[in-house]
């Protein structure tokens, strides 16, 4: 029998062990303080709230963005910057997705006639928007040039110069001088050419000064004949 009591006060002896929870239960209370705990992240939401202030940063590139267009704009300027050559060498270059069959060589002459008669076109008007231009810049008080008569069948040309050789038999060596304005610089540029000139008679001499006018081929460089003796040398 003296042992059950032992038993009993043994509980006895236990139940203040499980008392100690219920010392902890104020422990447990204790979340009262820890409130401010929880309000930590009340604190910690300004931190969450920093990238909403952030926006307007994230939103300063979208003001910025803009600026984007005027490179594009200074990148079409530049694609206009490269040269016809440069071009050309792209357009070669660009695969049009088409294969070209085999062409015989009559087909191949025919693109190439087309292709410089629409060069040659192109040239031609853009000489004439040229011509255009200086004539506008020339303004009215500048008489225009004066155009060369028009050439016509059966209209030989006929020029004059000096001879400055008869060595030849029935042949003498006739210099042209001429003189014209530079187009660009409006410096008179002088230049001469000498023309093999036909004399039946042997009548021109060295030094004179004599006309001669446009014939059909008589020999290998002989494309002229004497017309005229203008001035006999002294």
């Amino acid at each position: 029998m003296s042992d059950e009591p032992t038993e009993e006060e043994t509980p006895v002896e236990e139940t203040p062990v499980e008392e100690t929870p219920a010392e902890e239960t104020p422990v447990e209370e204790t979340p009262a303080p820890e409130a401010p705990a929880e309000e930590a992240p009340a604190e910690e939401a300004p931190a969450a709230e920093a990238p909403a202030e952030e926006a307007p940063a994230a939103e300063a590139p979208a003001a910025e963005a803009p600026a984007a267009p005027a490179e594009d704009e200074d990148d079409g300027e530049s694609a206009e910057a490269p040269t016809s050559k440069q071009l050309r060498k792209r357009s070669r270059g660009a695969h049009t997705g088409v294969v070209k069959t085999s062409r015989s060589s009559e087909e191949r002459a025919k693109e190439r006639a087309e292709l410089r008669a629409t060069k040659a076109a192109s040239r031609r008007r853009w000489r004439a928007r040229q011509k255009t231009k200086r004539n506008e810049l020339r303004g009215p008080d500048v008489p225009a040039k004066t155009p060369p008569a028009p050439r016509e069948p059966g209209n030989p040309t006929i020029r004059q110069g000096l001879v400055v050789s008869d060595k030849g038999e029935k042949t003498v060596t006739v210099r042209i001088d001429t003189a014209r304005r530079h187009p660009k610089y409006h410096k008179i540029v002088r230049s001469s050419t000498t023309l093999r000139v036909h004399d039946e008679s042997n009548d021109a001499n060295e030094g004179d000064t004599v006309r001669v006018i446009e014939c059909r081929p008589m020999s290998r460089t002989k494309r002229w004949r004497l017309d005229e003796v203008m001035e006999r040398a002294k």
